[in-house]
């Protein structure tokens, strides 16, 4: 199917995946060359681990699960398959959050540092809650068979609204926790004089913000939006309300009762006739 726009659908593609691959390698650049590295110890080391999968996970893996539906390419494919990878990619990325709130949680209790004292650590918080009953919500009702097409009418645009002030937020949330993690760390010479760190740390927070931007643009343009499949249309043999469902052919079993009817009493109708010739020639014999 061809997708209007498409050079500059995939040009934004591009460079979105451009700036969110930048931003995993200069936060692991970061931890590495001036935080110390990375270690699962309870200290300063361990905490390393919350930029990393954050960014990592909440920022780019996330991004890419908004796009998934996006991609020409794709447009062929199962929406069942493309409902798996966007569930999938978001489970991943669910799974690095929480590991790396465990990281965090744990350095601030072995350094006894007073826990959810922050705004970081309020919004951030609630984003993965959030995050979490989205996904929960995804699953049950868009991912598994079970859930009636009325309902997933109903939920998907608060589905797709909730997913992306989602992103939004983390995205706010990183540049948060990045400033403050500078504000705190930063002493001698202090943030305040734009040393090499806080320069280098203010280039991620700008690739992920840029990222952030460039992912929402995306999602948000109809024109690059999946093209609908056709409706499989059922209408109930008591005369009830008709149903909509998604599939690849429409079936009216209305439709098939009432030619099931016709060629009954059209079948009757001949006999009928037949008895009547019989009953004819019998009496004139």
């Amino acid at each position: 199917m061809a997708m209007d726009g498409y050079k500059g659908f995939l040009a934004l593609l591009v460079a979105a995946l451009l700036f969110g691959f930048l931003s995993v390698i200069l936060t692991i650049v970061w931890v590495l060359h001036y935080r110390g590295g990375l270690a699962w110890d309870g200290g300063s080391l361990e905490f390393n681990w919350h930029p990393v999968l954050v960014v990592t996970g909440f920022v780019f893996i996330q991004g890419i699960a908004i796009t998934v539906y996006r991609l020409p390419w794709t447009w062929k494919c199962s929406k069942f398959l493309m409902k798996s990878i966007h569930a999938g990619l978001n489970a991943v990325a669910a799974i690095l959050a929480i590991v790396s709130l465990v990281s965090a949680f744990d350095f601030h209790n072995t350094m006894n540092i007073r826990n959810m004292y922050s705004m970081h650590s309020w919004i951030g918080l609630a984003v993965v809650i959030l995050y979490m009953l989205q996904l929960l919500l995804g699953f049950l009702v868009f991912l598994l068979p079970f859930a009636p097409p009325s309902l997933r009418a109903l939920l998907m645009p608060i589905h797709v609204y909730c997913g992306i002030f989602i992103f939004g937020t983390v995205i706010a949330t990183v540049l948060m926790g990045l400033t403050e993690k500078l504000l705190f760390s930063l002493n001698n010479p202090a943030y305040s004089s734009l040393p090499p760190e806080g320069v280098f740390v203010n280039v991620l927070g700008f690739l992920v913000l840029v990222f952030g931007g460039l992912i929402c643009w995306i999602v948000t343009r109809p024109q690059w939006k999946r093209p609908k499949e056709p409706d499989l249309t059922i209408l109930q043999p008591n005369g009830g309300t008709c149903e909509r469902v998604e599939g690849s052919m429409a079936i009216n079993f209305g439709e098939m009762d009432k030619s099931n009817s016709e060629l009954n009493d059209e079948t009757a109708a001949r006999k009928r006739n037949v008895a009547l010739e019989e009953a004819t020639q019998r009496s004139t014999m």
